[in-house]
């Protein structure tokens, strides 16, 4: 017996590849467009109440400093597949150093190299728990994120040190050349250096092979637990020097810098574009981010919005940027 073919009279359409790179092209840019869209807003609105003011220009730019610091970090490693809870306490962690060490005595500059080195120390100890002994790296920086702050607590009896050393103040901080703010400086240099080793070094491409397929990373020659160690070590130094701009602007050292700031670190990245799973990273959408959140919150403040409101808006711009990066990776 012979079978019939079925042959459908309707025919065949071609898949609509032009609309869904239009779609991929606008979720590549949203970041930018939001942020010009937030921008806008805040200018009509508050524009009279000094929002458009140099002055104020400069304001974000010095509280959004920090987090751009470990924000860039962090994108490496979110970009290889993990994630860095810690950075805040670690911040908090370098600049007590910092500060206890000037206090005894000693130059701003071996200070300094001692804050760094208490941040290398905890990027080690991340790095070794992950990639040895396979702890996943949200417990292992969650835990980390817990021990610092306490131990930050046990060693300062949650009292501040102050920092009088007025080359390290400037420096770090409060200081400014060609009217410009240190801290603008900070950032953008640490921002420009991650994209140049990000995109243009064998480095940065296999920080992507991780986070994209370990194995076919693994079976191309990249030894991925080294290239994990290390980003996990680039985030505990980012986060080290984010605590000296603290230290700096405050002239001062507490337990609690930047607390919760990894919260917002995380969505600076993701909103920026980089895929919460790895594989995808860009250090110019994490630097937008970050401004996009330093100006929503610098925003609120004027418009005499309260801790909690700020609180609220700031935890629903976290839950929109994940829901974003999952719709964006489907």
């Amino acid at each position: 017996m012979q079978s019939k073919a079925i042959v459908s009279e309707r025919p065949l359409r071609a898949p609509r590849l032009d609309g869904m790179f239009k779609i991929r092209a606008l979720q590549d840019y949203i970041v930018y467009i939001v942020f010009a869209a937030v921008f806008v807003y805040f200018a009509i609105m508050i524009g009279d109440s000094g929002f458009l003011t140099v002055r104020n220009m400069f304001n974000i730019a010095r509280t959004t400093a920090m987090i751009v610091v470990m924000a860039t970090a962090m994108t490496f490693v979110i970009g290889a597949g993990e994630l860095d809870l810690s950075v805040g306490s670690t911040a908090a962690l370098s600049a007590l150093v910092c500060a206890l060490v000037m206090q005894a005595g000693y130059g701003w500059g071996f200070a300094v190299a001692a804050a760094l080195g208490a941040g290398l120390v905890v990027g080690c100890l991340n790095g070794f728990f992950v990639t040895v002994v396979g702890i996943p790296s949200f417990l292992v920086t969650l835990g980390m994120m817990q021990f610092i702050r306490g131990f930050d607590m046990r060693v300062t009896y949650t009292n501040p040190i102050s920092i009088s050393n007025t080359t390290f103040n400037s420096l770090f901080g409060s200081g400014s050349l060609w009217g410009i703010p240190s801290l603008l400086f900070w950032s953008v240099i640490v921002a420009a250096l991650g994209h140049v080793v990000l995109r243009y070094t064998s480095f940065g491409r296999q920080i992507l092979a991780t986070g994209g397929n370990r194995l076919a990373a693994e079976y191309s020659g990249v030894k991925t637990r080294r290239i994990k160690f290390l980003a996990f070590l680039l985030t505990a130094a980012a986060a080290a020097l984010a605590g000296l701009l603290y230290s700096g602007m405050m002239q001062t050292a507490r337990y609690n810098f930047g607390e919760g700031a990894e919260l917002m670190v995380i969505a600076a990245v993701i909103l920026g574009g980089t895929s919460l799973f790895g594989g995808r990273a860009t250090i110019i959408g994490t630097f937008t981010g970050a401004l996009m959140i330093g100006t929503i919150n610098n925003g609120l403040i004027i418009m005499g919005l309260d801790v909690s409101e700020q609180m609220m808006i700031s935890g629903a711009i976290i839950i929109l940027a994940v829901a974003f990066a999952r719709k964006r990776n489907s």
